[in-house]
């Protein structure tokens, strides 16, 4: 069945997280969630852009430079970045989408974003449905 994480729901799909006591995440994608480091103001809030690395039914219709609305502090840092669909850049630059095999995440909130947003979650409907398998 495949699985959607939203924002923090993305960062509980990975091994290991500083963001609270309980040090470790659901495991299903190795790497580490930390917090937003420089010069920047945290928490990450409002619009922002992404940059598509990869093709795959889950950003189907999305373009890089389309815009989604980010509400977080930390950030993933997966061990293999092949499973980095999309990336953002708020001082460095970071995963905003994620998959591995039929689970996904996403950092921002599709269901604050519009009609990019709900390009995302259609999408995954569609993939959960079988209706976008095979990019």
């Amino acid at each position: 069945m495949p699985l959607l994480g939203i924002c923090l729901g993305m960062q509980v799909l990975f091994t290991e997280s500083e963001e609270s006591k309980v040090k470790r995440g659901m495991g299903i994608i190795p790497g580490k969630v930390v917090k937003l480091g420089g010069s920047v103001k945290v928490p990450h809030m409002g619009w922002n852009t992404l940059r598509i690395l990869r093709a795959n039914p889950l950003v189907r219709g999305i373009s890089g430079g389309d815009y989604f609305y980010f509400v977080h502090s930390y950030i993933s840092k997966p061990k293999d970045s092949g499973v980095v669909l999309a990336t953002t850049k708020y001082g460095s630059e970071f995963p905003s989408i994620v998959a591995k095999g039929n689970v996904y995440g996403v950092q921002f909130h599709p269901e604050k974003s519009g009609e990019n947003g709900l390009r995302i979650l259609s999408n995954f409907v569609g993939i959960v449905n079988g209706g976008l398998s095979g990019y």
